[in-house]
């Protein structure tokens, strides 16, 4: 299947985007991408340590880092040396996608009762252009699927659903009033008007996966958010840009992941535990509901507190 667009860009040449250095003034950029995935008519960024493996390894010929960064990149990359990281990227995506840095209304909708024969539709359903949907699936009244979301077979879509921006696998069933697909929480502070942060990833939800009622999934800045097979999310969880969320997981009421953060396989978190920004939390990990994890968590762990510490931690000193 060819891959949705949901957001058009432009290419653009290195020297339009950078006039004041000296570059490959001619060379042709086509697209914006993290270290792993750039290839080599990509810009890529890097703007921190913890992504020093992916710098080492990527493809891409230009990247946006920073005087303490750019020797952890190959010689090959030719280095766009800034003060702010973040910023620059945050122009530059937005001279590429125009229009993603806040969430228009999708004025395509319509009812689809004549275009889609194997499904079933609740009242009000609303869907854009070039979505597609697979056979016996059903959804639910007042819900809205925007242009180009792809939906399998055999999913249950709830009521006061938005979709948008989302790739959604088979078997799938999302409750009612969940939000996903939208815009994250994404902007440069400035002393006068904060710049908003463009975001042109997707939600990519695999086969198997539950999403209960009220949760709200962000699609992803620059990569995608993901949730793997089999993964169950109970009532009023939020997923947060370019989080990856392994399969088999089990997570409870009102957790909160922050952005870009990658979650093992396997891993059970309770009720109102908060993961941190650019965390790594290994297969096999459990975590104690009302917990705070603000670091990297290994293989097989059982975490509790805050901050979350190895549970016989956490009952020694609860003792105390």
């Amino acid at each position: 299947m060819k891959k949705p667009i949901f957001f058009k860009k432009k290419s653009h040449l290195i020297g339009d985007l950078f006039p004041n250095l000296k570059l490959k003034k001619d060379f042709k950029i086509n697209d914006i991408k993290i270290l792993k995935k750039a290839q080599k008519n990509d810009l890529t960024f890097f703007d921190s340590i913890k992504y020093k493996s992916s710098a080492t390894q990527t493809s891409a010929s230009f990247c946006i880092t920073n005087d303490k960064l750019k020797k952890f990149l190959p010689k090959k990359v030719e280095k766009i040396i800034v003060n702010n990281v973040l910023y620059e990227l945050a122009i530059v995506l937005n001279k590429f996608y125009k229009n993603a840095d806040i969430d228009y209304p999708d004025l395509t909708l319509k009812s689809p009762l004549k275009t889609f024969k194997s499904v079933k539709f609740g009242n009000n359903v609303l869907v854009g252009k070039n979505v597609k949907i697979g056979k016996n699936s059903i959804i639910g009244a007042n819900t809205i699927v925007e242009h180009d979301v792809v939906i399998g077979n055999n999913c249950v879509i709830g009521s006061h659903v938005i979709l948008k921006n989302s790739i959604i696998g088979n078997n799938v069933v999302i409750q009612d009033d969940c939000k996903i697909g939208l815009k994250g929480f994404g902007f440069i502070p400035l002393k006068d008007k904060n710049l908003k942060f463009p975001h042109i990833g997707r939600v990519v939800i695999d086969d198997n996966v539950e999403i209960a009622s009220g949760c709200t999934i962000d699609r992803g800045s620059v990569d995608d958010t993901e949730i793997g097979k089999n993964t169950y999310l109970d009532n009023q969880v939020h997923m947060a840009h370019n989080v990856k969320l392994g399969s088999n997981c089990m997570i409870a009421g009102q957790v909160g992941f922050a952005g870009s953060s990658t979650i093992g396989n396997n891993v059970s978190i309770g009720g109102q535990a908060g993961i941190s920004g650019h965390l790594t939390i290994g297969n096999n990990v459990k975590i104690g509901g009302g917990s705070g994890v603000v670091k990297d968590v290994g293989d097989n762990q059982v975490v509790m507190g805050y901050p979350a510490v190895p549970l016989k931690d956490f009952i020694r000193n609860s003792k105390k």
